[in-house]
């Protein structure tokens, strides 16, 4: 949808402007068919119409310094239903919203942010500040080695050391690790780093703060058609057709069968309902209820056909207040350095105890290109599910998908210039050049509901193998593995009396214990420490919900926590819901993350992968032409995919308020 120049001014305002013409619209219809019903019964539009307002402010980052409001987003929401004939229904939602944060906040997230970057060399085992682009390792030094100039640099006329931050440095501090620059300032303020990866990465700051305003249509969260159409023998067919959510799981926070949508994780890292962050898709879904057998209650079989032009998750713009896994600022970054060349903290190993920092030139490092699957009858997305009740009231379904991973994955060892010869060779085996891909991914799976009676309690369990994933592996000369994985979650909820609590209303009692299993999974010992894949073998979170209700249900207060038992992070998210009224609810809470740090997520940072032998071979080397990783070990940049996403976030601990009301 395009906008006008004024909308431009005004970034988001038209959008929601849109809404509330849409929703006066609507509701002005609504009163003529009411009234035209009165006499003929003329099918009419139901309108609910949302306002909400969500306000968070974050306190100091590993930095030391006050990040302040990170939060001002106002959003509009308007449902509305409306019956055809032969028993089609129409359901849709239409959704705005403005964050005025870019505007509010603009030294920390808008077109002021960021800075001079100061880097890291190690000299003697001593640390030692370097501005970025004042490497020590630079094509004059590397001249006097006898290479060529194209590889290395001394200074970059296309990327100056202002509006940047260093790599991860919101959480972490360099300590001796690989960190570089990177720009943090909206796309259309500082266009460094910029590029498509599905809908992010990027944006203005018009559309950071409405992303729904976009080409994809995002203000459209749903617009479907159902009807249900009787057949022979008391069977039914269910049609649902349009763009919608399909969920097929249970679980809370994180994700075992419900993939058939992507997620928007720059919305609220992963603190919001999963309603609304999902991502929705145009679907066409069909069920065939085939109704009680000897042994069921009841059966289904569900096709899910995802006819969108694929769409991975959104992990959030580097710059912006969510950025899960800060892996926005990594894509940023080495996309930068790409382009525009960069000095790399402790990357040269020349001496015992001395690693140097090293200025690359454009094409030597980074990502290149992103492979966004286009649009075709072979990248579209099609499930199946069974699902049944058994006479003794065990709910189950056996579920099959194949579709796109909706997270990307680094092919490495891509085309670069040769530091020898200066001229372009197609690949590199263990070069940190990439290519992102989202492979083709198999899903097969199963999910099982039952009464715990014994207990007084429900249990929930979901599993998932999955063939075709693909992991960062420093093992292989393309850096990366496609691997088997398995996830699984069991999950039990239980009303309970706490007398000190409540006598007359129970608390709610909600835990979930996820494991993720990795297949063929590769690590080995090199000279200067563990060589192959990044993520663990086996990884647990648990999770943890209590939920109370006052004044007859009007006011609930909870907490949600969740351990990252890996990573050693934990998050803790106490809240107050309070429902003045019928329209109006507020609800006010926090974030409280920690655990963790840099030696639970030191992994190889392939510095010493020696892609060019034998300049990039560690000190002393016996074989330093050989090419391959020894196994230096570093924070950055890998380890953000130890840390995960509760991991990650351990310096951004939020106090919110949200105020909703339904007019």
């Amino acid at each position: 949808m395009k906008r006008s120049k004024r909308t431009r001014t005004r970034p988001g305002l038209g959008g929601i402007g849109l809404l509330f013409a849409l929703a006066a619209g609507s509701v002005a219809a609504d009163d003529g068919l009411a009234k035209a019903a009165d006499v003929q019964a003329t099918p009419v539009w139901l309108i609910d119409v949302y306002y909400e307002n969500h306000l968070a402010t974050r306190g100091k980052d590993d930095t030391g310094k006050n990040v302040g409001l990170s939060k001002f987003r106002n959003t509009l929401q308007v449902e509305a239903d409306r019956k055809f004939g032969d028993g089609w229904r129409f359901h849709s939602v239409l959704r705005g919203t403005y964050d005025g944060v870019y505007r509010l906040n603009k030294d920390q997230f808008g077109s002021t942010a960021g800075g001079p970057a100061m880097l890291q060399l190690t000299a003697g085992g001593q640390l030692v500040p370097v501005p970025n682009g004042q490497g020590p390792v630079g094509k004059t030094l590397v001249n006097s080695l006898g290479l060529v100039n194209n590889a290395f640099v001394d200074s970059y006329p296309t990327n100056p050391n202002d509006g940047l931050r260093v790599l991860g440095d919101r959480w972490h501090g360099i300590d001796g690790g690989v960190a570089f620059g990177v720009p943090v300032r909206p796309c259309n303020v500082d266009a460094r780093g910029c590029f498509d990866l599905g809908g992010y990465g990027d944006l203005s700051e018009s559309k950071l703060a409405s992303p729904e305003f976009n080409k994809r249509l995002d203000f459209l969260r749903e617009a479907y058609v159902t009807n249900t159409i009787e057949l022979a023998s008391g069977k039914q067919l269910f049609l649902k057709l349009g763009r919608q959510q399909v969920v097929w799981g249970r679980t809370d926070l994180f994700r075992v069968l419900d993939v058939i949508n992507p997620v928007d994780y720059s919305r609220n890292n992963i603190y919001d309902e999963l309603q609304d962050i999902r991502i929705p898709m145009w679907i066409a879904q069909a069920e065939y209820r085939m109704g009680a057998s000897e042994s069921m209650q009841d059966r289904n079989l569900q096709v899910v056909w995802n006819v969108d032009k694929f769409r991975p998750n959104n992990l959030g713009q580097c710059g912006s207040p969510n950025a899960i896994l800060d892996a926005g600022c990594f894509f940023r970054g080495m996309k930068n350095l790409w382009d525009n060349g960069g000095t790399v903290a402790n990357f040269a190993n020349v001496a015992p105890g001395t690693l140097l920092a090293t200025n690359f030139g454009p094409h030597q490092i980074g990502i290149a290109n992103v492979d966004l699957p286009a649009w075709k009858l072979g990248n579209t997305q099609l499930g199946l599910k069974f699902e049944g009740i058994t006479k003794d009231g065990l709910n189950f379904s056996l579920n099959a998908l194949t579709y796109r991973s909706q997270l990307p994955s680094l092919h490495g060892g891509k085309r670069a210039v040769n530091a020898f010869t200066g001229e372009y060779s197609d690949a590199w085996p263990y070069l940190i050049s990439f290519d992102v891909a989202f492979p083709r991914v198999h899903l097969l799976g199963g999910s099982l509901d039952f009464q715990w009676a014994t207990a007084d309690a429900a249990v929930r369990m979901e599993g998932a193998f999955t063939r075709g994933e693909e992991f960062a592996n420093t093992l292989r000369p393309e850096l990366f593995s496609s691997n088997k994985v398995f996830r699984g979650v069991i999950g039990i909820d239980r009303p309970t009396f706490i007398p000190f609590i409540s006598t007359s209303r129970t608390v709610l009692f909600s835990g979930q214990l996820f494991w993720q299993h990795i297949f063929d999974h590769e690590t080995a010992s090199g000279p200067l420490g563990q060589t192959g894949m990044v993520d663990w073998k086996d990884n647990l979170t648990g999770t943890l919900l209590m939920k109370a209700f006052f004044a007859g249900d009007r006011v609930s207060p909870q907490v949600i926590m969740a351990r990252d038992f890996r990573a050693r992070a934990y998050v803790v998210s106490p809240s107050v819901e309070w429902s003045v009224s019928d329209q109006l609810k507020l609800t006010v809470g926090a974030n409280v993350k920690g655990g963790g740090n840099s030696a639970d997520y030191a992994v190889d940072d392939c510095r010493s992968c020696n892609p060019w032998p034998p300049f990039t071979a560690p000190f002393g080397d016996p074989q330093a032409m050989q090419t391959g990783s020894r196994g230096l070990s570093g924070f950055e940049p890998l380890g953000r995919f130890r840390a995960g996403p509760i991991g990650t976030a351990v310096k951004e601990n939020d106090l919110f308020a949200t105020l909703r009301y339904k007019f």
